[in-house]
Order: structure tokens, then C-alpha cells, then sequence
């Protein structure tokens, strides 16, 4: 799995901006409705009076909310001490109210005496006040529901981004473990050949070994990168293939098809994901006693790569598997962990021919 470094702190500032965003545009709008209501009988002299004693009302609602949203939410009621949390709200929700009511009826007796009120007999200032009172402890009530539905959706996103979070890490951890299995496995492999050769053709077995220290180089420097140019990894499947060669006789006849450099530049893939299938042609594609054939395909078609193996079916003996198995096992959990539900990986064997056919994406699935 692909994780572009910083992801996570790009994730939480990102939420961050976001969230600030929402609470600025909400209270901006509260703040400007009364303008954009009476934006066509505009007095200014009345509206700034008016606009003052309307202010304290969304002072009020920023109150009760940040209040909740800050305090109350997280140490009431998500630690499920519910009747505190409920009693302490009825009494802010009071307590503001209160303060908003004496306010409004300080500011309209000295400061707005002069001035015509809005409203026609008949209107709204004819309604008894329990009418106003019943109203703003429904906009206070409102208020405290969306601060619990903001917190608990912002809770929630969070939590689902550090389920995320956790994920990524338990699948890089996972893929490092693959790849510290995977080395061994490689060059156990690799030096059962060259030990093979020494016994047969010494000067081989010396070009084998000067063959091996440039895989190792790959092994060592490529295989912490999350991901390679299709044209280095191509480049390592052709010394490998060079070196497996060196030990087959000329019984053996090996094919090799890959993609020109320039046109594999252009595609990344993860490293050494190809050489668990070029180990078992090797290993089991070869007849000991008669003529076999191993042909290695790998192209790039509509924006996947396919790498595809034929080979003759000679499988090992039980005394001779020599960790057969191992890495076809660390190939598929691999494939899982970096292009989940993107792959297709088939094997079937037909005629005495096995044949395995992987396709992935040309592009890692977090770099599209």
C-alpha cells in the first residue's frame, strides 16, 4: 500500500480547515440575516439601533454552543453522564435567556425610546411573551442538538480516519515483514544455484556470483521504495533471468519479452513482485532428463501490467521443495495489502503447461 509521506498530517489539516470553514459561514449567515431580511427598507440610523439589540441574541446561541461543543459534549455527555449533562444545560439555557431578556429590555428602554418599532398593530409585538420565551428556549434547545450532531459527526469522522490511519500502518508493517521474508527467500534460492555451479563450471559460478551482486544492490537500495519504474524492475527480472540461465543446460529454452525502457519509465510498480513467479518457473518448469521451455512475458495494455509465465509442469518432490510455496504465499498477501481489489492473478495447467498471469495497475492505486 502506497502512503505518500506527510499523508496523514495533510488529512487532519485539511479536517481542520474544513471545519473552521462551516463555522464561520453558519454564524456568518446568523449574524447577517436581519440585513439581508430588511436589506430594501434600510435606515441606517434605526438598523444600527435595531442590529444592536438583534446581536446578543446569535451572542447568545455562540454561548450555548461552544459551551456544549467544547465542554459539556466531551466530558457529559460522550462519558454518558447524561442527567448532568441535560441539568447543567437547562440552566445555562435559563441563565442566558435571562441575561438576553434583561439586555433587550435595558437597550430598548435607553437607547431606543426615540425610535419607531418595527411592526404594525396586530404584529408580532401584540403577542403575549410567553410566546417569545417558548421561542427562544426552542432556538437555545436547537442550538445545543446541532452542537451534539456537529460533535459526534466530527468525532466520528475523526475516528474513521484513525481506523484509517491504524490500517495503513498495520499494512506498511506487514509489507515490511513480506519484504524481510521475501530477501532470504530470494537469495536462498540464488545461492543453491551458484552452489550448483561451482560443482559443474567454476568460471560460470564466478560470473553467477558477479550476476548476484548486482541483484543485491536492487534488493538493498530499491526494496524499502514503496514503489520503482517498471524499467528498473524489468532491468533486475533480466539479471535474474541472465543468472537462472547460467545453470540450465541447452536442453532449456528460456524466453524473455519485456517493454523497452522508455515506455516502462512511464509505469511504477512495487518492487520484486515479479520474482516469485520467475522462481517457481525456474524450480519447477524444468525437465532434468529431457528438453522444457520457460517463457517470460511482461507488457504494459491500457494502462495495466501483465506479466505472464509459461513453463512446463515438473513440480518437486516433498524432499526437494526447498521453500517452495513461500513465496507465492508472500506474493498474494502482498498484492492484497498494496492493490486491494485492483489485481487479477490466475494459474492453470493445461496440456502439461502451467501457466500464471498477473495484471496491476501501471500506476500505484494512491498515486493515480
Amino acid at each position: 500500500m502506497y502512503t505518500p509521506k506527510y499523508s496523514s498530517d495533510v488529512g487532519k489539516n485539511r479536517e481542520n480547515i474544513l471545519m473552521c470553514a462551516i463555522h464561520i459561514i453558519g454564524w456568518g449567515i446568523l449574524f447577517a440575516f436581519p440585513l439581508m431580511l430588511n436589506w430594501q427598507n434600510r435606515q441606517p440610523q434605526t438598523d444600527a439601533h435595531w442590529y444592536l439589540g438583534y446581536v446578543m441574541m446569535p451572542v447568545s446561541f455562540m454561548a450555548v454552543f461552544y459551551l456544549n461543543y467544547f465542554v459539556l459534549i466531551p466530558r457529559l455527555l460522550f462519558t454518558r453522564r447524561w442527567a448532568l449533562f441535560m441539568t447543567i444545560n437547562i440552566l445555562v439555557i435559563v441563565t442566558v435567556w435571562v441575561g438576553t431578556h434583561m439586555w433587550r429590555e435595558f437597550y430598548m428602554a435607553n437607547f431606543t425610546a426615540d425610535q419607531p418599532r418595527r411592526g404594525k398593530p396586530g404584529g408580532p409585538f401584540d403577542l403575549p411573551p410567553v410566546f417569545f420565551m417558548a421561542r427562544d428556549v426552542m432556538l437555545f434547545l436547537l442550538t445545543v442538538g446541532l452542537a451534539v450532531a456537529i460533535k459526534m459527526t466530527s468525532n466520528w469522522y475523526r475516528s474513521e480516519n484513525q481506523k484509517k490511519e491504524i490500517e495503513r500502518q498495520r499494512a506498511s508493517a506487514e509489507l515490511k515483514n513480506l519484504r524481510s521474508q521475501l530477501n532470504p527467500h530470494f537469495l536462498f534460492n540464488t545461492l543453491n544455484n551458484i552452489y550448483s555451479l561451482v560443482e559443474i563450471d567454476q568460471r560460470r559460478a564466478q560470473d553467477a556470483v558477479h550476476e548476484l551482486s548486482g541483484l543485491l544492490r536492487y534488493v538493498l537500495y530499491e526494496d524499502n521504495a514503496p514503489a520503482v519504474p517498471l524499467s528498473r524492475e524489468t532491468a533486475f527480472i533480466s539479471s535474474y533471468v541472465r543468472l537462472m540461465m547460467l545453470r540450465t543446460g541447452k536442453n532449456v529454452k528460456v524466453s524473455l519479452s519485456l517493454p523497452q525502457q522508455d515506455v516502462g519509465e512511464r509505469a511504477m510498480v512495487a518492487p520484486l513482485l515479479f520474482i516469485s513467479l520467475i522462481e517457481n518457473a525456474f524450480k519447477h518448469g524444468i525437465n532434468p532428463s529431457g528438453e522444457s521451455f520457460i517463457d517470460i512475458s511482461v507488457t504494459l495494455s491500457q494502462g495495466s501490467i501483465i506479466c505472464r509465465i509459461s513453463n512446463g509442469n515438473f513440480p518437486k518432490s516433498d524432499s526437494d521443495r526447498s521453500g517452495s510455496g513461500i513465496g507465492l504465499d508472500n506474493l498474494i498477501r502482498r498484492l492484497n495489502l498494496i492493490y486491494p481489489s485492483a489485481y487479477s492473478f490466475s494459474r492453470a495447467i493445461s496440456d502439461g503447461i502451467y501457466t500464471c498471469t498477473l495484471v496491476i495497475p501501471a500506476r500505484m492505486p494512491d498515486m493515480q
